[in-house]
């Protein structure tokens, strides 16, 4: 096995730089490389930040405002010396200023911690010094936010904040009375309606910890084992890398939760095999892109807005779970059927056999892996979202002592407690950052006023409603990350779908739905640049077919907002199972009518025939299912007659 690994590895002729890549296309990954005594004691700081958010996994958390406090105070110190202040500044040293950013990050979270019962009994009333404290540290939740995930952010939370002063002058609905500073500042610092709201309160405990069970996985080789899997079972078919993508990158990016940093470290070895059987760069990068992006919708971990999603709407995760499994597996359904039609119509082989892994071996040697992925669906059954990741994590390391190629030693186990605390930090900032603006939204009223003036635009109907969430979702999505673009969200259009009958879960998961979809959805369309960066493609084409390859993604939403049978919601298992094979066949029929190809190159008529068909049979209803499939029939048979007919005549029909 590791012979024929060696192969595969060989038959890659381009060599990418995956940190360069990363830091290209991901604010989050333009970290400093420091070295000597300092990264040292990074390295120390960051390995107690993990070994502090196990204990309270296992014992107990502390009291809110003390748990996310702490939590915040490792973040700027973590964030303020690995994040530079500008992308040019230097990646060795740490500026005199930044050691003032990092004390001022210590003493506001402190001040928290140490003067906890004082700021309880003040209630409202706060001190000049509480006040100080209030407005340094909102300045310092902005400015580590906008270094670890860039300024769009910020941005927003800086309007946010001026709206409360400006409200009393704006007309209509949009205004309000207005408030001073000494109520914004106890809002936004000293309650949990603000910095330390639910936000934050998720990243100190679910998330932390998922993301932490990551980076245990990735130390046990999990990441080279999905890859190796994928190729041995796909990578010998009809455009074999393409669809090994797929797989490997939904995998991947189940358990990594960024797009783009999946597309970068997955994309680095698939997408040079897809050009080397003769996919096209702009392809070879945009499957990579649409197929690491959905990992965000994939359970069982998903993404951390998912965790989120559980707090806002009182679900529990393990709901949420099952409900997204149906519409992701359309996701990939509608990827690897536009892939395989892809490599149909340029006629595009596979691998030859012995440059990859045997399936058998690679199975037998790493099956191991597995097991607590399954274990983290059992245990999100059972036990909460904390105790199931930390289980999870001594599950992992566990079966990696199984064999001695994925055991874990000394070494690997502070890799990994350092790594899960430093790809926090910007999880963590983000979701700070976004509680500023959840809190003037819960101060002002703004979420009720908001859901009101998107029902009015939109004349009170559902349709429009939904196009309109779906147009702030991806626009929101094109400058955030995937969880403060759902904060933002929850709180300002989720209530306008709810209040129009769209069931709770179905209205959360279809704002999470097109935020993710923003990274493959132009002209901002951040994980298909990252892919472009790779394959050597252009970056808007790349795009244009990261969206196109993604485009089940655009109409799966609106079904199950309208119908929310595919989230298995009130439905028996009988209408389940039928609900998801007419998806199933809706899918195909779409990814037909897009490529223009189904067993041969489609006519007008039949492309859409097809496009017709796809959007009756998505939509679980059973009178509309058989008119799905009376469309879907007189096309297939047409395209099966010319399909023999070509055979016979040994040359394609176009």
């Amino acid at each position: 096995m590791k012979k024929k690994q060696r192969n595969i590895q060989d038959s890659v002729e381009e060599k990418i730089n995956v940190d360069e890549k990363l830091a290209e296309f991901d604010t989050s990954s333009n970290i400093r490389n420091l070295k000597g005594l300092l990264g040292k004691i990074i390295a120390i700081i960051a390995i107690v930040m993990s070994i502090f958010h196990l204990y309270t996994a296992g014992f107990g958390t502390l009291l809110a405002m003390k748990q996310r406090s702490l939590h915040l105070l490792f973040v700027f110190v973590l964030g303020f010396v690995l994040y530079p202040i500008h992308k040019n500044s230097s990646k060795t040293k740490v500026p005199f200023y930044d050691w003032i950013f990092t004390a001022g990050g210590v003493m506001v979270t402190s001040y928290i911690l140490f003067f906890y019962e004082d700021l309880v009994r003040r209630g409202g009333r706060p001190t000049s010094l509480d006040l100080f404290m209030g407005i340094l540290a909102i300045f310092l939740v902005l400015e580590v936010t906008r270094r670890s995930i860039g300024p769009e952010l910020p941005i927003i939370a800086v309007i946010a904040i001026a709206y409360v002063f400006v409200g009393p002058y704006l007309p209509g609905a949009l205004g309000h009375r207005g408030y001073n500073i000494a109520r914004i500042v106890n809002q936004l610092y000293m309650t949990t309606e603000g910095i330390f709201g639910t936000p934050l309160g998720v990243s100190s405990t679910f998330v932390f910890m998922f993301i932490l069970f990551g980076s245990f996985l990735e130390v046990t080789g999990v990441g080279q084992f999905f890859i190796d899997v994928a190729f041995a079972m796909a990578g010998h078919r009809k455009g074999g890398p393409a669809k090994a993508a797929v797989v490997a990158s939904g995998f991947m990016g189940s358990i990594s939760g960024s797009s783009i940093a999946n597309t970068v470290t997955t994309g680095a070895f698939t997408i040079p095999l897809m050009k080397k059987v003769g996919y096209k760069p702009n392809f070879a990068g945009a499957v990579e892109a649409a197929a690491s992006t959905g990992g965000q919708i994939l359970p069982p971990v998903m993404g951390a807005a998912a965790f989120i999603m559980s707090e806002f709407t009182n679900i529990p995760y393990i709901t949420i779970v099952v409900s997204a499994f149906i519409p992701a597996l359309l996701y990939y359904l509608g990827v690897i059927v536009m892939v395989h039609l892809q490599a149909s119509k340029q006629n595009l082989q596979g691998m030859p056999k012995e440059e990859l892994p045997d399936f058998k071996k690679t199975f037998k040697m790493g099956f191991h892996l597995l097991l607590p992925l399954v274990g983290v669906v059992l245990f999100l059954i059972r036990y909460s979202p904390l105790k199931a990741a930390l289980l999870s994590i001594i599950v992992a390391l566990g079966v990696s002592l199984i064999r001695s190629h994925t055991r874990i030693k000394p070494k690997d186990l502070f890799i990994a407690l350092e790594d899960g605390a430093k790809k926090a930090v910007s999880v963590a900032a983000a979701c700070a950052c976004a509680g500023i603006i959840v809190g003037i939204v819960t101060l002002t009223g703004l979420g009720l006023t908001f859901a009101n003036l998107i029902i009015n635009l939109a004349g009170g109907m559902l349709l429009p409603t939904l196009f309109l969430t779906m147009v702030a979702s991806i626009i929101l999505g094109m400058g955030l990350p995937t969880t403060a673009k759902y904060i933002v969200l929850a709180t300002m259009a989720a209530p306008a779908l709810t209040e129009l009958g769209v069931p709770v879960i179905a209205a959360h998961l279809f704002i999470l739905y097109f935020g993710v979809i923003a990274d493959v959805t132009p002209p901002v369309a951040l994980a298909a640049y990252a892919g472009a960066g790779i394959a050597g493609g252009d970056s808007f084409k790349t795009g244009i077919q990261a969206l196109k390859l993604g485009s089940a993604g655009f109409i799966i939403p609106y079904i199950f907002a309208m119908s929310p049978a595919l989230l298995l919601i009130d439905v028996t298992i009988v209408q389940a199972i039928v609900a998801t094979i007419t998806a199933c066949l809706g899918v195909v029929a779409f990814a037909s009518g897009v490529q223009g190809y189904f067993l041969t190159f489609t006519k007008f008529h039949e492309r859409i025939m097809f496009l017709l068909a796809a959007l009756f049979l998505i939509h679980p209803n059973m009178i509309i299912d058989f008119a799905g499939l009376a469309l879907l029939v007189i096309p297939a048979v047409l395209q099966y007659s010319r399909y023999k007919s070509e055979k016979t005549q040994g040359h394609p029909i176009v």
